[in-house]
């Protein structure tokens, strides 16, 4: 509707006061708020028509200890996978301290009917491999520990522990029982 001299009968509304340094300059504000002036917040300081950013600065991650997450679950697991492993290495390392021993019951086990006779060699062996499996052991808890104390997830360190220690300490174990006759004879069959 409009009235005879040709104007609008709804009310003009006016336009809403703005904000608080919604259309200030970052300069004016910072001059009102008393904070000395940093790095220029305008995205395109070559261009002086533009409308200033009201970006807010980026949020720093987290630079302290503190501020890191615990990862409680990550500790749990990888204290029980270090504890399991510890007693797997306290209870081979006796068998293969006495590898004649072992080595006769694996044979047994295997279903050879003959008796170990490679033993000079299977003592060298056997005690290197039970010195692989204390070392590795040693190593792997070390590891574990150096990333627990970084706060960083760490479960996986004992899985890969235990692997490359189980594939070296059978080398170590494989080499006197390969060199056995029966045992040759056995699967040269």
């Amino acid at each position: 509707m409009t009235d005879p001299t040709g104007s609008s009968t709804h009310a003009q509304t006016p336009r809403p006061r703005p904000q608080y340094g919604e259309y200030a300059s970052p300069e004016e504000q910072r001059a009102r708020i008393q904070q000395p002036e940093t790095a220029s917040v305008s995205p395109h300081p070559a261009l002086p028509h533009t409308v200033p950013s009201r970006a807010h600065p980026p949020t720093a991650p987290a630079t302290t200890a503190a501020a890191r997450p615990t990862r409680a679950a990550d500790r749990i697991i990888t204290f029980a996978l270090l504890m399991y492993g510890l007693v797997t290495v306290v209870s081979a390392v006796p068998q293969l301290w006495d590898f004649s021993g072992f080595a006769q019951t694996w044979m047994q086990v295997a279903g050879i009917d003959a008796t170990f006779t490679n033993t000079a060699q299977g003592e060298l062996w056997g005690r290197i491999g039970a010195f692989v499996f204390i070392g590795g052991w040693m190593l792997t808890a070390l590891l574990s520990w150096v990333s627990l104390r970084a706060r960083r997830l760490s479960w996986w360190i004992p899985l890969a522990g235990a692997i490359v220690t189980f594939i070296l300490a059978t080398v170590c174990l494989t080499v006197p029982l390969l060199g056995d006759p029966a045992i040759v004879t056995h699967f040269a069959r």
